[in-house]
């Protein structure tokens, strides 16, 4: 029977185009194509997945980004996938709402909390929640 190791060793090439031999320790995770394109230009390296779900690319130093593409879904997928190349360390790149006038481009924002009411994931989580 196939476990997951071997499921995710499998999909991950699948979605991102990249061999499982080029990916990084850590890995830069954003949901923006421009990033990773970003990236390449930066560190002179290649972008993978031209045509695939997601891109990933990694420098010279075993950094590895890549654009999962919006949305949860696409998020955790990429999540799961990682176990197929173990990651030392992983950091999301995103963006995320305001609601303080203090905030300017470039701050670093920890979200450690959702704020509920705003009604769009009612379809999918509880109100009460």
């Amino acid at each position: 029977m196939i476990g997951k190791l071997e499921i995710a060793q499998n999909w991950l090439p699948r979605y991102t185009g990249m061999p499982l031999n080029k990916f990084g320790d850590y890995f830069l995770l954003t949901n923006f194509r421009n990033y990773a394109t970003s990236f390449c230009k930066m560190f002179d390296c290649d972008l993978y997945g031209e045509n695939y779900p997601m891109q990933a690319a990694t420098n010279s130093t075993g950094l590895t980004i890549i654009n999962s593409g919006i949305g949860s879904p696409n998020a955790a997928t990429i999540m799961d996938l990682l176990v197929a190349v173990r990651p030392k360390g992983l950091l999301f790149l995103g963006k995320c709402g305001g609601l303080k006038k203090s905030t300017e481009l470039g701050h670093f924002i920890l979200p450690i909390a959702a704020i509920r009411g705003e009604g769009t994931s009612d379809d999918y989580f509880p109100p009460q929640v």
